[in-house]
């Protein structure tokens, strides 16, 4: 008995050194089985959906989702085995491991047939379902390569680098799909530039196409072209990383600092919460908006019941990020919709919370919790209750709020002052003011056009461009400038107008590096509008300077509107316009800081100078 506890010391030295190596280097290779499987599922399950395949291609298509089922049945039940305190304890939250117990519970119709018990029924039919294995084994592959995704940027990668390939790959992923049969009409034709264009497009929640939506894409493809939209307007890394976190519990510090970085997340702590207020934003808006819209248009566009809820989701979800797309025939402007004014208002209010952002949202919210506190204390028959509670919207908020209304007010105006005799000409008063508000919103930066833009005068033109070129708020579905970098821009002039060396607002002092990257955007994207601008003249010398330069502030600013001739550009001007539309969602900073080599913070100042300015 007294040589027990030294074999059990040397039985734990050899297992250490000897079995352990084995165990870890069967895991990783069961892994990368397991990744491997990931990829071939979602490639599979594309060809399934998007091309019209035989009984014998179906035959192999089965055949893999078997192997593909086998590979995952392997690989969480040999680290389960093998690792099974390391693994219970962090590979996994508890949505996580209740998707895994779906999976293992696909075993049991193959025992019951064994048994030769009936299984056409009840939960046994649910589970031998191949429509529920194909989306339960779909929803795996995507965890499992989302984790993959927030573990490489584990590896001291650029965020801003991963960020601008994340949108690149997805672009490329969806002009594929686009091209499947599926996804096509009968009479389409659609060229691969065209189909890059229109992802490119779609990602980037631009709005310019090519080819019209509704005639040339079937209803799968249109629903191709949303789900781009909507992965576009939440951000790449945004939706893989809250599929990390949800599902895994295995990320490190690092990945969370990456993804605290990407969603401007103040800390650790609070990450989770803003990725939550992210999604839940997201579908809380979107749904709400969808029911809206399919209450105005219910029964008056000679469309089925299943027609006005794809009608409904889709220009909700294209309303809130942003993105200007429209699946009927002439957007906004089709002539069956310019009587429902209650559209083009609600359209109007989820285009406006889709571009003030998602910390301004995340304000609100705490401003109507802080109140309805208060309302319950007073229900309560608390005395003194105070329904004026100070410093509740941060700088941020009423900055964006400001300049926001200063210029919808701005473009309604000027709008209804040089259109209320042209281009509204034939409308009643009503229908003027309500299409006067719908176009000061949208050129920030929706892309919805409810009148031809070639029917406007210069002026109005003059007025679209510069919205377009200011765009929406920081941190939300909107492209531009950003409010946020114009309105700090515009009060440095003031404090340098008014020879004082701080710039204010709202009894605060904005800070120096606020400053820095607000004249940055500022200057970077002028100089990037000049660029593109001087390509297009080259790629396209038949157009107009005028019509040239607004297509490539639309594109820049991420908008969608034209003065039509978006479908008349050749494939050289249509690549500028996508490389355009990409450089204005990711960003012209963020871009240029992901291409180029970051410089450390050296703990020295060199002797100041001054430049003549003046």
């Amino acid at each position: 008995m007294r040589n027990i506890p030294h074999i059990l010391t040397k039985y734990s030295f050899y297992h250490q050194k000897h079995v352990e190596p084995r165990i870890d280097k069967l895991l990783k290779a069961v892994s990368f089985c397991a990744h491997m499987a990931s990829v071939f599922m979602i490639v599979t399950s594309v060809l399934e959906f998007g091309f019209h395949l035989t009984d014998a291609q179906m035959g192999g298509v089965n055949w893999l989702y078997f192997w593909v089922w086998v590979i995952y049945i392997v690989d969480r039940g040999s680290h389960l085995v093998l690792r099974r305190q390391l693994y219970w304890k962090s590979s996994y939250s508890i949505i996580g491991w209740s998707i895994n117990g779906l999976l293992v519970l696909t075993l049991i119709p193959i025992f019951v047939m064994m048994t030769g018990i009936d299984h056409s029924s009840g939960i046994l039919a649910i589970l031998s379902n191949r429509t529920f294995h194909v989306l339960l084994l779909f929803l795996i592959s995507v965890i499992d390569l989302s984790d993959e995704i927030v573990r490489f940027l584990g590896q001291k990668s650029n965020p801003a680098l991963v960020m601008a390939i994340s949108f690149l790959l997805f672009i490329l992923i969806g002009s594929g799909l686009l091209l499947m049969p599926k996804c096509l009409t009968e009479s389409a034709h659609l060229t691969w530039v065209d189909s890059l264009f229109t992802a490119t497009s779609a990602i980037c929640v631009t709005g310019l196409t090519p080819v019209d939506i509704a005639s040339t894409f079937t209803r799968i493809g249109q629903t191709i072209i949303l789900v781009l939209i909507q992965i576009g307007g939440l951000g790449v890394m945004t939706i893989t990383s809250f599929f990390a976190l949800f599902f895994m519990g295995n990320t490190t510090i690092y990945n969370q600092m990456v993804v605290r970085d990407m969603v401007s997340s103040k800390t650790l702590s609070s990450l989770w919460t803003t990725l939550l207020n992210i999604f839940g934003f997201t579908i809380v808006i979107e749904m709400i908006g969808a029911v809206c819209i399919f209450i105005t248009i219910h029964n008056t566009l000679m469309m089925s019941i299943g027609e006005e809820i794809f009608f409904s989701v889709f220009h909700s979800i294209s309303a809130f990020c942003n993105a200007g797309f429209s699946s009927v025939n002439k957007g906004m402007g089709n002539p069956l919709l310019m009587k429902h004014n209650m559209l083009y208002v609600v359209v109007s209010l989820i285009v406006f919370l889709g571009g003030i952002g998602y910390p301004i949202l995340v304000n609100f919210k705490t401003v109507i919790y802080r109140h309805l506190q208060a309302l319950w204390r007073w229900m309560n028959g608390r005395r003194y209750v105070s329904f004026s509670i100070p410093n509740l919207f941060d700088l941020n908020t009423k900055i964006v709020l400001h300049t926001t209304i200063v210029l919808i007010l701005f473009g309604f105006l000027f709008i209804a002052l040089f259109e209320w005799n042209g281009a509204f000409q034939d409308m009643e008063t009503t229908d003027k003011l309500t299409h006067a508000f719908f176009n000061s919103i949208c050129p920030r930066t929706a892309g919805f056009t409810s009148v031809n833009l070639g029917n406007m005068c210069i002026q109005t033109i003059i007025v679209y461009m510069l919205l377009m070129w200011i765009g929406g708020s920081s941190q939300s579905t909107a492209g531009g400038i950003k409010v946020n970098a114009f309105a700090v821009a515009m009060l440095n002039i003031r404090a340098i107008i008014h020879g004082t060396t701080r710039v204010e607002f709202g009894n605060r002092e904005l800070s120096l590096d606020s400053i820095r990257r607000a004249n940055a955007a500022v200057f970077a994207s002028m100089f990037v509008l000049f660029v593109g601008v001087f390509a297009m003249t080259l790629a396209e010398p038949q157009l107009s300077f005028r019509s040239v330069l607004f297509e490539c502030v639309s594109a820049l600013g991420t908008v969608g509107s034209s003065l039509n001739v978006t479908t008349s550009l050749s494939n050289g001007g249509k690549i500028i316009i996508a490389i355009l539309m990409f450089t204005g969602r990711v960003g012209i900073v963020t871009l240029a800081q992901g291409m180029l080599p970051q410089q450390k913070n050296f703990h020295y100042k060199l002797p100041q100078d001054n430049i003549i300015i003046s």
